[in-house]
């Protein structure tokens, strides 16, 4: 069983129908669209304060959020409430010395400001707080033209490394990280007591 933390539409409930997901977003109209990916469930809740039960998921994904959140300590909270929802991690030995990892993990992606080839052309030198504009279309009809409106959205662009910090200052263990298409990702865990 896993979650879902800033689901939006819900997306990423389609992936797997075979795996029971909990989704959540602050979007109450988000969450009535997300609802119709059945079999999950889906609630309106709060990233920086989640209403489930510590250590008793399997995984949780946060796509695309956590750099919504307008300073680090803000950052930190919701990726420390994220861990907290995950069974902990079991260190276990292997015969050649390698470790592995049994519990819950959590996939997170975040912007990174390192997308010089990418069309935004952000790199080192940019401002890493900054506002984009998001477009939101109506379509046409038969009265009248589609309308378009424009509203700007905070987005905190993570340097290289600053992720990883992130999670171990909210208390994880970086398990994977990498670059992908214009975004860090990294999959965390929580370490065992």
């Amino acid at each position: 069983m896993g979650l879902d933390i800033g689901c939006g539409n819900g997306k990423y409930l389609a992936v797997n129908r075979n795996v029971f997901i909990v989704a959540s977003d602050r979007s109450e109209n988000l969450v009535k669209i997300a609802s119709q990916r059945q079999p999950h469930a889906t609630i309106v809740a709060d990233n920086l304060s989640l209403p489930h039960q510590n250590s008793s998921f399997d995984f949780a994904i946060s796509i695309a959020v956590i750099h919504h959140l307008s300073n680090r300590a803000r950052r930190i909270q919701a990726i420390r409430a994220v861990l907290d929802t995950l069974r902990p991690q079991a260190m276990q030995k292997q015969s050649r010395g390698d470790q592995s990892y049994s519990g819950g993990i959590a996939l997170i992606y975040v912007w990174a400001l390192e997308q010089r080839t990418s069309r935004r052309g952000w790199d080192d030198g940019n401002e890493q707080d900054i506002m984009v504009p998001w477009v939101m279309k109506t379509p046409s009809t038969e009265i009248g033209d589609a309308i378009s409106r424009t509203f700007n959205r905070y987005y905190h662009l993570y340097r290289e490394g600053e992720l990883e910090s992130n999670i171990v200052e909210a208390g994880g263990c970086v398990l994977e990280s990498g670059y992908e298409k214009d975004n860090w990702w990294a999959i965390a865990g929580r370490p065992g007591q």
